[in-house]
């Protein structure tokens, strides 16, 4: 018979928010902390689809798990709630953002606890709410005191037919020279932004990254993000152009000797001063078709190499060679000094240029085959003049000492990171703090002032302001200050990013509710850092690196102890369509977690998700095996119930001992997983167990407890029920975890392979306890081994118990 999970989910959630099951004690509990919670969502309109569950439910195990281990546990949820596609539907509908937002945050919430995450909701946050975006203003506020905040004109992606009037994208939004969200043309224009300096911060965000417990893959998409590379600025002449220098970036200055051409940016300055009239027109054609390209496209290895020849020739300083100038896409202006040497026997990307436009290749270190491909291993230098015979260290070291003592050259470290554009030309958003006076000065709204709210903007102020500025700039009431000594200032009109609120909600997470400060000082020290984050790889550069620096940052001005956020970080799989594609509306694929909850139940669905494979691996959709969870569930309901009103007779105070070792096999195995988060594995160890459950006409009721406890934490709701008819009082959510007994797991008898002269000819069971003679006598006495032996002279036994068995024969 099933059980019917309408009713029970039903009642345990209500119980759960009736009682706040799930509220995290004080600080003051004298219980050890673990603080266990998941990227936040975007509230859209579509609801949850099936990979929300698979990261909140993996979460929610820990939860529970470290609930009955006896930790203190603190798992919330809040919503990232700021976002474009809100702006854009309150374009076209005429509703406002934040009134839409909130219907469906609702929906988000009731779909989540239809699950039964066992979350405090008491501390639920979301960064439309001003209560809580007046920490995220105040969080600027002194990042523009310690001048981390600055204004500039820098070269960004413009969507100007993006809805809303046009926005700045950043590169990872930039696809084929048009926007991922609805392919609208980007292009490369000047544009006034705020930008805060995360590059002050680069090589601590690089050197922490060691010190956490993060996917190797993730940390090195970070190092690599950041680029760091020590090289040296060069100093060129441009052949025929005495007054015209320029500083031209290597990273490997040891081989310049090596340098069969250069490099500059196609939107470098110096362009405009040395290509010839001959090359004029090709060069404006190459700038002109490379403008909407992203940087992430512009560097991308794979792709086909592209440039145009200027016309005009540097000088090599180290060896005196007229080298061609070069622009091409693949150096950007944002990289070092936008002007590179190139040594394309020595650098793949170099390499490619040089083979597709017919450059020479000179090898300047011994290895490799530079007619087949680039040498980009270690090696002794050649053909480098005074650094020959060198190995790289000492090769680096004394180019850049010849270089800076001949005034050629200096020492460099560079980086890839560049400073984080902080606003947007956008409407929903943070409102950056800032009044812009008249008189040419400019201040912060004062702390007392905060938050500077959004103003409510009607469907036809919402428009595109027509002039690059957010729809803000269309209200004019809200944009008009007024000094105490009447100079007139106007409100800055950009809008934070959608970044802004997630780079340190975690932190708000700890104390919600606090309106003097982002967080108390001593919970602060309590919680953090977070214990276990949970999320998607997909947010592997952007949103973790804006964290982290922001956190740096409130641990340098003393807000926060500690120096990073996440001490732990897992990233989900992702659940495919049972065609094995991503999900998508266009490939008829998406599975609704509301459908699969109605008919199967949340802990079906829990159960199943966990149970698909490997939380870190990507998985498809079966309906099949969803179902088939559920029969398992149904066991585990009849094993208890026996199918009647109350408790399976068969469960009893009683143990006669067959239970004993799966039992302490099952608790053990469950409590290594768990603890691992191979909950695959566990699950598929709690069906062994139930297996094991039928077989046997007495169950011990201690044993029946102990294992509803194990399953609780993937399938909440079927445990509580059961739990309460096996006579328990209180909820089963902070019952001690059961423990197992060692002794019980050791094995009676065991399998052991028979060789005879080395090779392996049959296998016996043998007991544990048994001696070196008894071993051998009963390996010569099986009926393979005599067959084998028939007709030969046994010379050796080597019998040791538990390890090998060799007769030696002739």
């Amino acid at each position: 018979m099933s059980y019917d999970h309408k009713t029970i989910e039903k009642k345990w959630q209500n119980y759960w928010d009736e009682h706040k099951t799930f509220k995290t004690a004080p600080e003051s509990s004298g219980k050890k902390k673990y603080y266990v919670m998941n990227m936040f969502p975007y509230p859209s309109g579509q609801g949850l689809h099936v990979g929300h569950p698979e990261s909140y439910t993996a979460t929610d195990i820990m939860a529970r798990f470290k609930r009955m281990l006896g930790f203190n546990v603190l798992q919330p949820m809040g919503w990232d709630a700021f976002g474009l596609p809100a702006e854009q539907y309150a374009i076209k509908t005429g509703h406002n953002p934040a009134d839409f937002t909130n219907e469906n945050i609702k929906h988000f919430k009731t779909q989540i606890k239809s699950l039964g995450f066992s979350y405090d909701w008491d501390r639920e946050i979301n960064t439309t709410d001003p209560e809580y975006y007046k920490w995220t203003q105040w969080i600027f506020e002194q990042l523009y005191k310690k001048g981390l905040a600055y204004e500039d004109k820098v070269m960004v992606n413009w969507a100007p037919d993006f809805p809303g009037g046009g926005s700045v994208v950043a590169n990872e939004e930039v696809i084929d020279g048009k926007t991922e969200r609805g392919g609208y043309p980007v292009y490369r224009v000047p544009m006034r932004q705020w930008v805060l300096r995360i590059t002050k911060y680069a090589d601590r965000l690089l050197s922490d990254l060691d010190d956490l417990d993060w996917p190797e893959a993730i940390k090195e998409q970070q190092r690599n993000w950041i680029g760091k590379s020590v090289g040296s600025g060069v100093f060129i002449t441009v052949h025929g152009h005495k007054n015209q220098q320029g500083e031209f970036t290597t990273t490997r200055p040891d081989t310049l000797f090596g340098a069969t051409y250069m490099v500059l940016a196609p939107e470098h300055p110096l362009v405009s001063q040395i290509t010839t009239s001959a090359q004029k027109d090709a060069v404006a054609a190459y700038q002109a078709k490379i403008a909407s390209k992203s940087d992430l496209e512009r560097t991308d290895l794979s792709k086909e190499k592209t440039g145009v020849f200027t016309g005009a020739y540097g000088i090599n300083p180290i060896n005196g060679e007229k080298l061609p100038i070069w622009i091409a896409d693949y150096v950007l202006s944002s990289y070092g000094t936008g002007a590179i040497m190139a040594v394309p026997a020595h650098d793949t990307r170099d390499y490619d240029f040089a083979k597709k436009f017919q450059l020479p290749i000179k090898a300047v270190i011994a290895g490799g085959d530079i007619e087949k491909e680039a040498y980009t291993g270690d090696g002794l230098h050649i053909n480098s003049g005074f650094l020959d015979g060198l190995d790289k260290k000492s090769a680096i070291a004394k180019a850049i000492d010849w270089l800076q003592e001949n005034k050629a050259g200096h020492r460099q470290v560079n980086y890839k990171l560049r400073d984080w554009i902080f606003s947007r030309q956008r409407y929903w958003g943070e409102p950056i703090p800032v009044i812009h006076w008249e008189d040419g000065t400019q201040t912060l709204v004062p702390e007392d002032q905060l938050p500077l709210r959004l103003p409510h903007l009607n469907q036809e102020q919402m428009k595109p302001s027509g002039n690059g500025e957010s729809p803000l700039a269309n209200d004019t009431e809200w944009l008009k200050v007024t000094r105490a000594d009447g100079v007139v200032g106007r409100r800055e009109t950009n809008t934070m990013p959608q970044w802004a609120g997630s780079s340190w909600y975690f932190l708000r997470y700890i104390d919600p509710h606090n309106d003097q400060a982002l967080a108390d000082p001593e919970k602060l020290k309590y919680w953090m850092n977070v214990d276990l984050y949970v999320g998607g790889a997909e947010h592997a550069v952007l949103h973790l690196l804006y964290a982290r620096f922001w956190h740096k940052f409130l641990y340098d001005i003393g807000v926060v102890p500690t120096k990073e956020p996440f001490q732990k970080l897992v990233n989900q799989g992702m659940i495919l369509g049972e065609n094995h594609e991503k999900m998508s509306k266009s490939k008829g694929n998406v599975v609704n977690p509301d459908d699969i909850v109605a008919e199967y139940g949340a802990d079906a669905l829990r159960v199943y998700e966990m149970f698909m494979g490997p939380l870190t691996q990507s998985k498809p959709w079966n309906t099949d095996s969803l179902a088939g969870i559920r029969r398992y569930l149904d066991r585990v309901w009849r094993i208890f119930t026996d199918d009647g009103e109350g408790i399976n007779p068969a469960i009893v105070d009683e143990n006669n001992g067959k239970l004993d070792k799966i039992y302490n096999q099952t608790v053990k195995k469950v409590t290594d997983d768990y603890s691992a988060m191979h909950f695959n594995t566990a699950i598929s160890q709690m069906m062994v167990f139930v297996n094991e459950c039928f077989k046997n006409d007495q169950l011990p009721k201690k044993y029946m407890d102990a294992f509803l406890q194990l399953l609780n934490p993937v399938a909440p709701h079927l445990t509580e029920e059961l739990w309460q008819r096996m006579g328990h009082k209180a909820t089963i959510t902070y019952a001690a975890w059961p423990a197992y007994d060692s002794s019980a797991l050791a094995e009676e008898q065991i399998e052991m392979a028979v060789q005879i002269n080395g090779r392996v000819r049959s296998k016996i069971t043998s007991p544990v306890k048994i001696s070196s003679q008894e071993l051998a006598e009963l390996a010569q006495a099986d009926p393979e081994v005599q067959k084998q032996l028939a007709g030969k002279q046994v010379v050796k036994v080597i019998a040791i118990p538990g390890k090998i068995i060799n007769i030696v024969v002739k």
